[in-house]
């Protein structure tokens, strides 16, 4: 069989088109991949970070400043007092899948730095809408907690009612309240003492789950790989119609081959003959 016809423009563009496609394919292949070690990164930092033991201020204060990506999730021990007059709620926050708020305070440290504490998590209320029924107040006095580090959140652009944020967005806190904050990072509380008798819901700790994200990475190259197969075999059958044509009868002799009688043809014949011999016909 010839393969000549590979070199034509039009199985030139066939080719290109398998290989557009392949490569479309290898892109979505390496997001999914990306995506995947994204997600093992966290699931690491989870698991290195979140039941640890908490490390003192002094050893973490850099982190609320200048966060560190493995700094993630990191338990440290602070001392100080909250600030309950520029308490706020975060709109928009899911936990186990329910519609809430989320409540955050700045604490002001022994060192005099100020921080911002994410105490937990409310569900939406029902006597006023677009805010929890009521909000518990922060213990009084000094406070010794042990928070987790998290990064800032980024600017929404969306504006809040009064004594709401749309995100954790500390710069932008910081601008509302009008005095210092460590910008970077702030913490997700996992105790206090003393404890207060009412206290919001705690936030349901990180997913440790790697999701799907290689198995459709191995499907999109699967994909970009059978763009090639299904080329090689349109070649194939087609070089196999054009050599089946080739080796057939041209003109006259084709011409002949039809007007010839098959065996067949003159078998049915005699048969027909004779039983009109039979018949005295």
């Amino acid at each position: 069989m010839s393969y000549s016809f590979l070199l034509s423009w039009r199985w030139a563009g066939y080719l290109l088109a398998a290989a557009a496609f392949a490569a479309a394919c290898l892109a979505l292949g390496n997001w999914q991949m990306d995506r995947r070690n994204q997600a093992v990164a966290e699931i690491r930092r989870v698991q290195e970070n979140y039941d640890k033991p908490p490390v003192p201020f002094a050893e973490a204060r850099a982190h609320f400043n200048n966060p560190a990506p493995d700094a993630k999730w990191m338990t440290v021990a602070v001392e100080g007092r909250y600030l309950p007059q520029d308490q706020r709620i975060i709109r928009n926050r899911p936990n186990n899948s329910a519609p809430g708020y989320e409540v955050v305070v700045p604490f002001r440290l022994a060192t005099g730095e100020t921080i911002v504490i994410n105490r937990g998590w409310l569900p939406i209320g029902n006597q006023r809408p677009g805010y929890p029924d009521s909000v518990p107040a922060p213990p009084e006095g000094q406070v010794e907690a042990v928070v987790r580090i998290k990064p800032a959140e980024p600017d929404l652009g969306r504006d809040a009612p009064a004594g709401q944020l749309a995100s954790i967005d500390l710069a932008g806190y910081q601008q509302e309240i009008g005095y210092p904050l460590m910008t970077g990072s702030y913490g997700l509380m996992a105790s206090e003492s003393p404890q207060p008798g009412n206290l919001p819901q705690p936030l349901a700790a990180p997913a440790v789950k790697e999701g799907s994200n290689l198995s459709y990475a191995l499907q999109w190259i699967t994909f970009g790989i059978l763009a090639f197969v299904g080329f090689g075999y349109m070649a194939r059958q087609h070089a196999r119609i054009r050599a089946e044509e080739h080796d057939q009868p041209d003109g006259q002799d084709r011409e002949e081959l039809r007007s010839k009688p098959s065996r067949r043809d003159r078998r049915g014949a005699e048969e027909e003959d004779a039983l009109l011999d039979s018949m005295g016909l």
